[in-house]
């Protein structure tokens, strides 16, 4: 007890944090999303669900009944970005009212010595994700008004993947406005896989759609794709340090398939 309280506090005064990632999570259908919520359960730090909350269509009885029981044990450390399935019902407003959120579905928050910042890649429903919007606007002076060493952003529709679903071009802008910025990760969920790519425009990307629902297959790797597994159930872990952030993929119960490695922030 004393061993890890001294652990923590030192942690803490080094400008450490944990960051626990994955998308597509909760689903009234699927044990996975158990499976990976007792992983999460072992671990303090914040976590970041990817999109895709909860299935089939984001509504306050699926997360009473679906979201809850599993992941909803750590809503006070969750900071969610939507997914499709989340606008389900046509507006994103039981997600939003269940993790206390704004009516705005974009934010950033300080997680140790880092920047982070959520996004919400459902186009349609922010007016659009293309320079000159709202939202790339934001993001923009966001950047500007919190100039951090390091910074790290995510929402659900991958700008790189090799999934069913591949990469998304409607983010290219934030991406650019990110690049342009100097961050160094972005997260992504929507296809059901894990995978890693090698840093474009200086930024390390990572597709965590492996939160519980399902899983699908790859069939061809995309220009980039350093790491890729669609078996495996689990969960990323950041360490993130005050210049640079390790990760490491944590398999469910069952799993073996796990991936690892460190960064140093631009």
């Amino acid at each position: 007890m004393i061993a890890a309280l001294v652990s923590a506090v030192a942690l803490a005064s080094s400008g450490t944090a944990t960051l626990l990632a994955a998308g597509d999570v909760a689903s009234c259908r699927s044990p996975g999303d158990e499976a990976t919520a007792a992983l999460v359960a072992k671990i303090p730090g914040t976590v970041a669900v990817l999109g895709d909350i909860v299935y089939e269509r984001g509504t306050a009885a699926e997360l009473a009944r679906c979201y809850a029981p599993s992941w909803g044990r750590f809503r006070k450390r969750t900071r969610p970005a939507l997914g499709n399935h989340d606008y389900g019902s046509g507006s994103a407003a039981p997600a939003l009212a269940y993790f206390g959120l704004p009516p705005r579905s974009y934010y950033s928050y300080e997680l140790g010595a880092w920047h982070a910042v959520v996004l919400d890649s459902n186009c349609w429903a922010v007016g659009g994700c293309g320079a000159g919007s709202t939202q790339e606007r934001w993001l923009r002076a966001d950047l500007a008004a919190h100039p951090a060493r390091c910074t790290l952003a995510y929402w659900h529709h991958p700008r790189f993947s090799s999934g069913l679903h591949g990469g998304t071009e409607a983010v290219a802008s934030l991406w650019n406005a990110l690049a342009e910025a100097g961050a160094d990760v972005v997260l992504a969920g929507h296809d059901h896989h894990y995978e890693r790519f090698a840093p474009v425009d200086g930024i390390r990307s990572f597709v965590v759609g492996t939160g519980g629902r399902s899983r699908y297959p790859v069939f061809r790797r995309a220009a980039g794709s350093e790491v890729v597994d669609f078996r495996t159930y689990g969960v990323l872990k950041l360490t993130l340090r005050a210049e640079r952030y390790d990760w490491r993929f944590l398999p469910a119960a069952g799993g073996t398939f796990t991936d690892a490695g460190s960064g140093r922030c631009r």
